[in-house]
C-alpha cells in the first residue's frame, strides 16, 4: 500500500483492492510492449527556456516517460498570483502516437475525498452536523456490526481515518458494474472493525462512503449534486464532474488511460469503465489546473470558514501508506517540504488507469502531476520528488499553520 487513493481504485490488488481480474470496460485492448517503448520516444512538449523552473517540470515529465515507462505525463504549475503553465510528455494514445492533451481531463481518485469532506465541513458551518456528534444521529442504526458502533463512531472520525471501520474495497470482487452506495457499506459491514474508534488511525474508503451517505440523509439532495453546486462551480472548476450513473467515457479531452497486472506486462487500455464503486470516496474527474484552482481556494478560505479550515488542517499521524513525516487532517494531508521546515497541502489520487500527486503552499503556489498508469513504487517516489521540486523552485515556503493533536 502506497497512497490513499491507490488503495481504493486498483484492480490488482497492490492496495489491498484484490481485483485480480482484468480492466474495467469492454473497450479494453492490450498494448505491446514495443509500442509504449515507441511512444515514449515521441518528443514531448518543448520546455519554455527562459525559465528554470519550466525547464526542471518539464525534463522530469521527460524523464517519467524515457526512464520510468510512464506512457504520458501532465502537469500544471500556479504561481502565488494564479498564473498557471501546463506541460506534458510522452504520448495520449501508445497505440497512434497521438499527442496528449494540454491540462487534458484524468480520474482523479481520492482527490475526491476532500471534496467531500469540504461539503461535510459546510454543513458543520452551517449548523447542521456537528463534527463530534456520532454517526447515529444523522445515520440511525445504519452503521453496525462486529465491533462496529455507529453511536461511538464521530464524524470527525470518519474524515480523519481514526474511526475503526473495515475497508469495503479491500473486499470487492473482480465484477465490473455499476454499484450503489449502500451495497458498498453492506459490503464493509460484514467485517470486524479495524480498531475501537479513535484508538488508532487507518486508512479506509469506507470512511468516506459513509460521510457521502451522512450528506444525502442531511442535506435529501444526492452527494454528486451537493459536491457540484457547493464546491466545483463555487470554486469556479470548469472541468471537474461526478460521473452520472453508468457513464464509462470521460466527458473531454484526456490522454488514454493504461492498467498492466505487473511490471514488464503489456499496458491494456483502461480509460472507460464504470467508477461507482468509487463513489463519495473517488469518483471524481478532473484536470491538473482544476485542482490547483480547488486547492487554492479552499486554503484561501474561499470555500469553509475559518473555522471548519482550521479543523481541515489539524492534523494526525498518518503512517503507512503516506511518506515519512505526512499528517492527515479532515480530507487534506500535509506532506512536509525538502527545501523548508514546511509543508504543502493536497490529498493525491489513484484510480484505474490515472494518478495524481500534488498540492499547495502556504503562500500560494501549487502543483499537480498526472500521469496514464497506476506505477510502482519507485516511480511514485520521482512523482512525489517531482511535485517537491516544482513547489520549492516556486518560493520559499512559509510553515505549515495545521495543528498536530496526535
Amino acid at each position: 500500500m502506497r497512497d490513499p487513493a491507490e488503495q481504493q481504485f486498483r484492480p490488482s490488488g497492490r492496495w489491498g483492492r484484490g481485483r485480480r481480474g482484468g480492466v474495467p470496460g469492454a473497450v479494453a485492448v492490450a498494448v505491446a510492449v514495443g509500442v509504449l517503448a515507441a511512444a515514449a520516444a515521441v518528443p514531448p512538449a518543448a520546455a519554455a527556456p527562459s525559465a528554470a523552473r519550466d525547464h526542471t517540470v518539464q525534463q522530469a515529465l521527460n524523464a517519467l516517460v524515457r526512464s520510468d515507462g510512464i506512457p504520458a505525463a501532465l502537469a500544471s504549475v500556479t504561481d502565488g498570483k494564479g498564473h498557471t503553465r501546463t506541460y506534458t510528455a510522452g504520448v495520449g494514445d501508445v497505440s497512434t502516437g497521438d499527442e496528449v492533451p494540454r491540462d487534458g481531463q484524468v480520474r482523479i481518485g481520492s482527490n475526491t475525498k476532500t471534496f467531500t469532506a469540504v461539503v461535510v465541513l459546510q454543513l458543520v458551518a452551517e449548523g447542521k452536523v456537528e463534527l463530534d456528534g456520532h454517526v447515529d444521529a444523522y445515520l440511525p442504526g445504519l452503521v453496525h456490526g462486529d465491533g462496529i458502533d455507529g453511536g461511538r463512531i464521530t464524524v470527525r472520525q470518519l474524515l480523519q481515518h481514526t474511526s475503526g471501520l473495515p475497508n469495503y474495497t479491500d473486499h470487492l470482487s473482480d465484477d465490473i458494474r455499476h454499484y450503489e452506495p449502500r451495497e458498498l457499506l453492506d459490503l464493509a459491514l460484514r467485517h470486524k472493525a479495524d480498531f475501537e474508534p479513535g484508538k488508532d488511525w487507518k486508512y479506509s474508503n469506507t470512511n468516506y462512503l459513509v460521510a457521502g451517505l451522512l450528506v444525502q440523509k442531511v442535506t435529501g439532495r444526492p452527494l454528486p449534486v451537493e459536491i457540484d453546486q457547493r464546491v466545483i462551480r463555487r470554486a469556479g472548476l470548469r472541468h471537474t464532474y461526478f460521473p452520472v450513473p453508468g457513464e464509462l467515457r470521460i466527458r473531454e479531452r484526456h490522454p488514454k488511460g493504461y492498467h498492466r497486472d505487473s511490471a514488464g506486462a503489456p499496458f491494456v487500455d483502461a480509460t472507460e469503465w464504470d467508477p461507482s464503486w468509487a463513489w463519495a470516496a473517488g469518483q471524481l474527474v478532473s484536470t491538473n489546473s482544476d485542482l490547483n484552482r480547488f486547492h487554492s481556494e479552499l486554503l484561501r478560505g474561499h470555500l469553509v470558514p475559518k473555522p471548519q479550515l482550521d479543523q481541515m488542517r489539524t492534523t494526525v499521524r498518518a503512517g503507512h501508506p503516506f511518506a515519512d513525516g505526512a499528517r492527515y487532517g479532515l480530507g487534506l494531508v500535509s506532506t512536509p517540504l525538502s527545501c523548508s521546515d514546511g509543508v504543502y497541502w493536497g490529498h493525491g489520487g489513484s484510480m484505474t488507469g490515472y494518478e495524481t500527486r500534488g498540492g499547495i503552499t502556504e503562500d500560494g503556489h501549487a502543483v499537480n502531476i498526472a500521469v496514464t498508469t497506476q506505477p510502482g513504487k519507485t516511480t511514485q517516489k520521482h512523482i512525489e520528488e517531482i511535485v517537491d521540486k516544482a513547489l520549492c523552485s516556486a518560493a520559499r515556503p512559509a510553515k505549515g499553520k495545521g495543528k498536530a493533536v496526535l
